[in-house]
């Protein structure tokens, strides 16, 4: 009897079944987090609305830096092509943003155009207006690169008296819509121009909540020398501590990211492991894309539950007749007390709370008698979402990973280290000798067998005991040297012989240069005797 009462019950407590991430996010935030936005103003205090091309674009990379920085330059040197609108120069050329997108021919669309097709991301810009949408268009190529991410090329940020000519549209909003939805948001520093200007500052500054995503480039470092780079370096940290209030210490990329010859290549060794880390994180971006998104959601969830408490707490606190402007003033001037009184009551962290000041501004040109009381259902639902529904989605984020190992970014600049001698680290520590006939370990052979004869070999091998007096003595831990042990014993006696000694000490002095072990014994390393003959 009455078993219908708790079927809606049943229902909410099971979490839904969805065959991608992408059908996930989008059903989950059209069903249950954008009710309760459009509920309580969310999209006219914080973001937008959320389109379907958002969950389905592929990753978006913005650059951003002040003029002559060499952000066009960065874009020129990952794609190995021109693109179309690109200009290069000392002076501030890039006037525009400019989307770097894939297409099957090269052109250029106009923002008007762009903010009106629903297969592209930035129909919700058209609330910057003209200003804006005149400079900001969408260049597209055919490139491998750009088949797997999107790039966003900034307007240099300016400095001194240019920075108070107005651009005619909110540039900081508008890079902070950007970093929303970008993956990777890259800060472009100058070894040259270090200062960081008010508008830089204050952009820095709209970029708080998505430290996640920043990461900072010294670019241009081949200009100066080794003992200035790390004076420039020592600065840089010390300037970005003092902007970026986080505890940990953002990753800065040193390095010359452009195709032109290395005016001091004092530290090219520096700055090939710098770029292959920078390149190894861009390329990482396909395959994390469905997380970030993911996360991406939840947070702006947060925010929305901390937005439906302190819009609802004011309509309470509102008179229903008289004294509304006077109750108004009087409540926006206590906000910060209000805070304090929510975090209290739904223990909400102090960090999941939008920017005291920038709330107060906004909400003197709003009605806050037209503000919607509390709505239990509305918020129940976003708790059942996050606490259920994301669940059962991060299993599915973790299957399609599995099922695509290789999404990574492929073409231009990303391959032209892959393969070959130019390849990151080719012919050093463990792969030193890999193109020489002779055996790498024989220039060394002749030191290795005095030792070896010293320590008592019985029918030609020393045993584990012996061979172990001997290599404590690079002072290696065990874990390193158990790890050389058993790349060496290739026959696995638990013995070595001459070759197989000297194979270990060549081993112990690689690490001691402060290469990595290879996991595996690379076939150049294979003591000549224990190479099997081709049949």
């Amino acid at each position: 009897m009455f078993s219908w009462l708790g079927t809606d019950d049943r229902r909410k407590k099971e979490p839904e079944v969805f065959q991608t991430v992408s059908e996930g996010l989008k059903k989950l935030y059209k069903t249950k987090l954008l009710p309760l936005e459009e509920s309580y103003k969310f999209h006219e205090f914080h973001s937008p609305a959320l389109e379907d091309a958002d969950f389905d674009n592929k990753p978006m990379v913005l650059l951003v830096g002040q003029y002559s920085t060499g952000k066009t330059s960065f874009i020129r040197y990952l794609l190995e092509q021109d693109f179309p609108g690109m200009r290069i120069g000392p002076e501030p050329t890039t006037d525009s943003f400019i989307a770097v997108m894939h297409g099957d021919t090269e052109g250029v669309i106009p923002g008007n155009a762009l903010v009106v097709d629903p297969k592209k991301p930035f129909r919700k810009l058209n609330a910057f207006g003209n200003a804006f949408l005149n400079r900001f268009v969408c260049a597209q190529l055919p490139n491998p690169v750009l088949e797997s991410i999107s790039v966003i090329d900034t307007p240099g940020i300016l400095s001194g008296e240019k920075q108070r000519i107005s651009r005619g549209y909110d540039f900081a909003a508008v890079l902070e819509w950007f970093a929303e939805r970008v993956d990777r948001i890259i800060l472009l520093f100058d070894a040259h121009k270090l200062d960081i200007s008010d508008e830089f500052s204050e952009v820095i500054k709209a970029l708080k909540n998505h430290e996640d995503k920043i990461r900072v480039v010294l670019n241009k470092a081949d200009q100066i020398e080794t003992q200035q780079l790390m004076r420039v370096y020592g600065a840089l940290m010390w300037s970005l501590g003092k902007i970026v209030n986080t505890p940990e210490v953002i990753r800065v990329y040193i390095g010359s990211f452009w195709s032109h010859p290395l005016l001091i290549p004092d530290n090219r060794k520096l700055f090939e492991a710098e770029e292959q880390d920078l390149f190894k994180d861009i390329q990482s971006l396909p395959r994390n894309a469905a997380l970030r998104k993911l996360n991406d959601l939840i947070k702006r969830a947060r925010l929305a539950k901390v937005h439906a408490y302190i819009i609802s707490s004011l309509k309470k606190e509102m008179p229903a007749v008289f004294g509304k402007e006077n109750k108004k003033k009087e409540l926006i001037g206590s906000l910060g007390d209000i805070y304090k009184r929510i975090e209290r009551e739904h223990q909400i962290s102090p960090g999941d709370f939008p920017n005291l000041k920038k709330m107060q501004d906004q909400l003197q040109a709003q009605d806050l008698n037209k503000f919607q009381p509390l709505k239990p259902k509305l918020l129940e639902a976003v708790d059942d979402m996050l606490a259920n529904d994301i669940a059962s989605l991060m299993v599915l984020v973790r299957q399609e990973e599995t099922q695509r190992p290789n999404a990574v970014v492929k073409g231009g600049a990303f391959d032209g280290t892959l393969d070959g001698p130019f390849g990151h680290g080719y012919g050093e520590g463990a792969g030193e000798g890999i193109d020489e006939a002779e055996w790498v370990v024989a220039r060394d052979k002749p030191a290795y067998d005095e030792i070896f004869y010293t320590l008592s070999p019985v029918n030609g091998k020393v045993t584990g005991a012996n061979a172990k007096k001997e290599m404590v003595k690079s002072k290696l831990p065990n874990t390193v040297l158990g790890k050389i042990w058993k790349l060496a014993d290739i026959d696995k006696d638990g013995m070595l012989d001459d070759e197989e000694f000297a194979l270990a000490n060549h081993l112990i002095k690689v690490k001691l240069e402060g290469h990595e072990l290879p996991s595996e014994l690379p076939a150049h390393l294979v003591p000549p005797s224990k190479r099997k003959i081709p049949e």
